[in-house]
C-alpha cells in the first residue's frame, strides 16, 4: 500500500445500533475498492472487521477495527466500531482520531437507541457526518419515515443525497439527487443508468431542497438562487461541501450493503464531501516541559507527533499499538519519545492494519493511521512525538465502569496466568478496571456491562488458557457500637518459670460519626499501666478492631479509652498487655450494643423524562433516597440519589432494561450507615452460619473417625 498525501486521506468512523449493517457496509466498500474478491458475511465468519474468535462466535463486533481501502486515488481509513453499548469505549477512542462520522441506520427499525447514542457522540465530537439508511431493499422499508425521525435530532440539516430507485424486492439501484444520475445494479455491482423521467419528477422536490441548502452557504449564491438563475455544478458541489464541513448539512443516503447498491456512490461522496485530516480539527496539546498549550495543523510540515488510540494484545503476534499521525512524517528512522512516560521509543516496523492483516509500509504521512508492534511500554492514549519539539495530547475520555463482579481462576494453580491475562486485557480495553479487595479477599473486575465481563472471561480462556468464574462481589460491611461500655481484660498465665501478666480497664464509646477511624485515648494515671506497655494495648485494640464481634467486619466509629490496670514487675510484657486488650475488647464491644453498618453510594442517573417514574419507583424498592432532580439537555433529567451498595449489584443491567438502554448513571461511595435490622440479621447469619457449618462439619467428621476407631 502506497503512502498518500494528507489531502488524499479520509478517516471515517462508522457508528450505529448493533445489527444496522456497519460491518457489511465495510465489506461492500472493500469489495468495490478491490481489497477483497467477495463480500464477506457475518454468519460465515469471513468479514474483515470481525476477525476475533469471540466476534465470529457471537456474530457481532466487540472491538473497533481499522480497514483502509484505496479508492479513486484516495485512501479511506474506515473504523468499524461496535454497536452494542458494553463496548462504547471503542467508539470513544475512535472518535478522537476520526475526521468524519457515518451513522448507519436500519431502514426497517429506523432510529433506535444506538442511533440516538451515535448522534449524541457526534454532537459532542462536532465533526462532519453522513447518515446511511441501510437495508433499503427490505420489504416495507421507507426512507421517508427514517428521514422524518432523524429531523427530530438534526432539524432541517438532514438532506437526502441518495434516494432508492424502486422499493423492497423491486429496488433496481439508487439515484444521486445532487447530480440526478442513476446507478443500476447488475450482478454484484452498480453501473451508470439513465434515470426515468417519472422518477426524476418524484425526486425533484428533494433536489430543490438541496438547492436551497446550497444557496444558504453564501450571500452570492443566495442572491443568484432567488433571482432564478441556475447554479452551476461546481457551485452546487462547493456549496454542499462547505455545508457538510461546517456541520450545516447532514446528507442522508439510501443503500443496501448486502446487495452493494449505492455503496460506490457513497464512496465517491466520501471523497467529494468529507474532509481530509488537514481540513478537520487541528491538533491541540500541551508542551510537557512547561504545560503551555500548543496548537498545530495536521500537516506533513509540522513536527512529528502521533496519538495511540487502540491497543491489540495477542499471545502469538504480540502487542500492536494503533495510532494516527497528527503531524510530520513517520519512517523507521524517525526518532521518537513517549511524551506521557518521558521515554524513548524505538520504531522497528510500521504497519497498516486491515482487520487482522498486517501490511508493512516504509512511511506514513500526517493524518494517516498505522500500527507499531512490540512497543511494550506504550499505552492507549499516549502521545509519541519528536524529542526536539515535544507535545502531549489530552488523555482519551473513556466511560467509567459501572458494574463489578468478583473473578477467580477455577484452578488455583492458574492465579499467575489470570493476573497476566487481566493485565493484558486492560491494555486492550481501558474501560475495564481490576482491583484487589483485601478485606473481602476478592479480585474485582469492573466494566460497562455484563456482556463485556462475560466476554472477558471467554477471552481469558481462549488467549491465556485460564478458566475463570464470575461471582457477585461481596459487600464490605462495617461494625460499630451505639452505647458506652466499660470492660476489664486480665491475662494471667503461670507455667513454671517466668509467667505472663497483663491487666487493663478500657472504656468503649461511640464516636459522633460512625465513619470515623478508631481512636485510642490514654488516661492512665499513677503508673497503673507502665508507659512502655501502653503502645502494646493500643496495638492490641487496633488489631482487634479489624474483626467485629457480630460478623467479623472491621470496626469504625469507636473510641477506646485506657483508664486503669495493673502489672507484675517480672511477668508483665508487651504480649501480655496485647492479650489483655483483646479480652477487654471482646467483653466491652458485646456490652456496647454493636450494630452492622452498610456502604451507601451516591448515584447520578441521567434518563429521558418518560422513564422518570419507573426509575424513581425502582430506587424506592432498593431502599434508595431521592436527593434531587434537575433538567439536562435534550429533554433528559438528572436524578441524584443514594442507595445501599447491596441493592446495586446489577443496577447497570436493570437501568438499561428499564430505559431501553437510554439511561446512564455514575456511582461513588458516600458513607456507611446503620443497616436495618432484617439486613443486619442476614449479614450476621451469613457470616456466622458458614463458620458454624464448618465447625459442625468438623465435629461430624470427628464422630465418624471415632466410630471407625
Amino acid at each position: 500500500m502506497k503512502n498518500y498525501p494528507t489531502k488524499n486521506i479520509r478517516n471515517i468512523l462508522l457508528l450505529g445500533h448493533g445489527g444496522s449493517g456497519k460491518t457489511t457496509l465495510v465489506e461492500a466498500m472493500a469489495f468495490n475498492a478491490g481489497a477483497v474478491d467477495r463480500i464477506g458475511r457475518i454468519d460465515e465468519g469471513n468479514t474483515l472487521s470481525d476477525f476475533d474468535d469471540e466476534e465470529k462466535r457471537r456474530m457481532f463486533s466487540i472491538s473497533s477495527s481499522v480497514i483502509p481501502i484505496e479508492y479513486g486515488g484516495h485512501k479511506i481509513n474506515i473504523i468499524d466500531a461496535p454497536g452494542y453499548f458494553d463496548f462504547v469505549g471503542e467508539s470513544a477512542a475512535a472518535l478522537e482520531v476520526a475526521d468524519a462520522v457515518i451513522i448507519v441506520v436500519d431502514a426497517l427499525a429506523g432510529v433506535q437507541v444506538g442511533t440516538e447514542k451515535a448522534i449524541e457522540m457526534l454532537k459532542k465530537a462536532q465533526v462532519p457526518a453522513f447518515i446511511v439508511v441501510n437495508k433499503i431493499d427490505r420489504e416495507n422499508a421507507k426512507i421517508g419515515k427514517v428521514v422524518e425521525a432523524l429531523k427530530a435530532s438534526f432539524g432541517n440539516k438532514v438532506v437526502p443525497f441518495i434516494q432508492p430507485w424502486g422499493e423492497g424486492d423491486e429496488m433496481r439501484g439508487v439515484v444521486n439527487i445532487v447530480d440526478m444520475t442513476g446507478r443500476e445494479r447488475k450482478d454484484n455491482r452498480c453501473f451508470d443508468a439513465e434515470v426515468p423521467a417519472d422518477l426524476i419528477k418524484v425526486l425533484e422536490p428533494y433536489r430543490e431542497m438541496i438547492m436551497e441548502s446550497v444557496a444558504q452557504t453564501s450571500e452570492d449564491l443566495m442572491e443568484k438562487y432567488f433571482d432564478g438563475e441556475e447554479l452551476t455544478t461546481e457551485e452546487i458541489h462547493h456549496g454542499l461541501r462547505q455545508g457538510v464541513l461546517e456541520g450545516d448539512l447532514v446528507p442522508v443516503m439510501a443503500m443496501s450493503a448486502t446487495q452493494n447498491i449505492g455503496v460506490e456512490t457513497l464512496e465517491n461522496m466520501i471523497i467529494d464531501y468529507l474532509p481530509s485530516p488537514d481540513e478537520g480539527r487541528g491538533a491541540i496539546g500541551t508542551d510537557p516541559r512547561d504545560s503551555k498549550e500548543i496548537e498545530r495543523p495536521v500537516s506533513e510540515e509540522a513536527p512529528f507527533s502521533a496519538r495511540i488510540f487502540k491497543t491489540i494484545i495477542d499471545p502469538f503476534v504480540g502487542k500492536l499499538s494503533i495510532f494516527k499521525v497528527m503531524g510530520g512524517t513517520l519512517n523507521s528512522e524517525t526518532e521518537i519519545i513517549d511524551a506521557n512516560q518521558d521515554a524513548k521509543a524505538k520504531v522497528n516496523h510500521i504497519y497498516v492494519l486491515r482487520g487482522n492483516k498486517q501490511i508493512e509500509v516504509d512511511s506514513l504521512g500526517a493524518g494517516d493511521i498505522g500500527a507499531f508492534s512490540k512497543l511494550t511500554e506504550v499505552k492507549t492514549g499516549d502521545t509519541l512525538c519528536d524529542p526536539a519539539d515535544p507535545i502531549l495530547y489530552p488523555p482519551i475520555d473513556f466511560p467509567k465502569p459501572v458494574i463489578s463482579m468478583a473473578i477467580d481462576a477455577k484452578d488455583k494453580g492458574s492465579i499467575d496466568k489470570l493476573s497476566t491475562g487481566l493485565h493484558r486485557l486492560i491494555e486492550e480495553d481501558p474501560t475495564i478496571a481490576v482491583t484487589r479487595n483485601n478485606e473481602t479477599k476478592q479480585t474485582v473486575i469492573s466494566g460497562i456491562g455484563e456482556m463485556q465481563l462475560e466476554i472477558i472471561s471467554h477471552k481469558l480462556k481462549q488467549k491465556f488458557d485460564v478458566d475463570v468464574e464470575l461471582s457477585p462481589m461481596k459487600v464490605p460491611y462495617r461494625e460499630t457500637i451505639k452505647k458506652s461500655a466499660d470492660a476489664e481484660g486480665k491475662h494471667k498465665k503461670q507455667s513454671g518459670g517466668s509467667g505472663q501478666y497483663g491487666h487493663v480497664f478500657v472504656k468503649f464509646e461511640p464516636m459522633s460519626d460512625p465513619n470515623d477511624a478508631f481512636r485510642f485515648v490514654d488516661k492512665v494515671v499513677g503508673g497503673a499501666v507502665p508507659r512502655n506497655f501502653i503502645p502494646a494495648v493500643e496495638k492490641g485494640l487496633e488489631e482487634c478492631m479489624q474483626h467485629g464481634v457480630l460478623a467479623g467486619y472491621p470496626v469504625t466509629g469507636v473510641q477506646a479509652t485506657l483508664y486503669d490496670g495493673s502489672y507484675h514487675p517480672v511477668d508483665s510484657d508487651e504480649m501480655s498487655f496485647k492479650m489483655a486488650a483483646a479480652l477487654a475488647y471482646r467483653e466491652g464491644m458485646k456490652k456496647a450494643n454493636p450494630v452492622i453498618l452498610e456502604p451507601i453510594y451516591s448515584l447520578k442517573i441521567t434518563v429521558p423524562e418518560e422513564y422518570m417514574g419507573d426509575v424513581m419507583g425502582d430506587l424506592n424498592k432498593k431502599r434508595g433516597r431521592i436527593m434531587g432532580m434537575e433538567p439536562a439537555v435534550d429533554g433528559e433529567q438528572v436524578i441524584t440519589a443514594e442507595a445501599p451498595l447491596s441493592e446495586l449489584e446489577k443496577y447497570a443491567t436493570e437501568l438499561r432494561s428499564m430505559t431501553q438502554a437510554r439511561g446512564s448513571f455514575e456511582m461513588a461511595f458516600a458513607r456507611y450507615e446503620e443497616a436495618p435490622a432484617a439486613i443486619a440479621e442476614k449479614v450476621i447469619a451469613d457470616a456466622n452460619g458458614g463458620a458454624s457449618e464448618e465447625k459442625s462439619g468438623k465435629k461430624e467428621k470427628g464422630k465418624k473417625d471415632k466410630k471407625k476407631k
